[in-house]
Formats: structure tokens, C-alpha cells, sequence
């Protein structure tokens, strides 16, 4: 087999942001090009992953469940399940879950060579 394949069962669930939420680490940094990591995340109703940012690393999420809130330094977006969000390196930002049901995400980060 030359593909690669990792079993969700057998990669443990985290703490992130402090405890704030979870999280599963797919791909670990330089495990695969230039991707940095690929985690699978979950956001509790009512907490949130606190301001943050990502040094020289771009940052895209897919919204997979629930609503809440992200913010920047511009403003307030509201997010719903199928929405995506791509962060630039070094821009903080906030993501709070004010819905009714827990959030789940897909986050890859690549490492920006701009």
C-alpha cells in the first residue's frame, strides 16, 4: 500500500485551547509535506477556543456540526455546519459556540512560506 492510512479509533482524544474544547491529531507537523496538522475538534456549548493565533502557519476550517461565533480583529461572523473559514498566518482570532449543540470542526494548517 503506498496511500497511508490512520484508524480515527486508534488516535486519542486531547484537550485544546487549555481544555476549552477536544481535539483528534490526524496528521502531525512535517508528517506530511507542508501540511503542519490536521486535527478533528470539538467545542462545547458556551466555551470557546480563546484568542489565538498561528505564527507563520495558514489555517483552514470546515465547520462540520453546530453554530456559534468567529471573530477577528475586523469583526463577528456568524458560523453554521458547511461554512469554511481560512485563516492567514498570524491573524488572531476567536471561536465561540453560543448554539444549542456542541461544534465540530476539520482544521488543517499549513506552514506559509510567503
Amino acid at each position: 500500500m503506498k496511500i497511508i492510512k490512520k484508524y480515527s479509533k486508534e488516535i486519542e482524544k486531547e484537550d485544546a485551547h487549555g481544555g476549552s474544547g477536544s481535539r483528534k491529531l490526524y496528521i502531525e507537523d512535517n508528517e506530511f509535506s507542508t501540511i503542519q496538522g490536521m486535527t478533528y475538534g470539538w467545542l462545547p456549548i458556551g466555551n470557546k477556543y480563546a484568542w489565538h493565533n498561528h505564527e507563520d502557519i495558514d489555517e483552514i476550517m470546515f465547520v462540520i456540526k453546530g453554530t456559534g461565533i468567529v471573530k477577528d480583529e475586523d469583526g463577528e461572523y456568524r458560523y453554521e455546519s458547511g461554512d469554511v473559514f481560512m485563516y492567514p498566518a498570524n491573524i488572531f482570532h476567536e471561536i465561540y459556540n453560543d448554539g444549542n449543540l456542541e461544534s465540530e470542526f476539520v482544521f488543517v494548517r499549513i506552514h506559509n512560506t510567503k
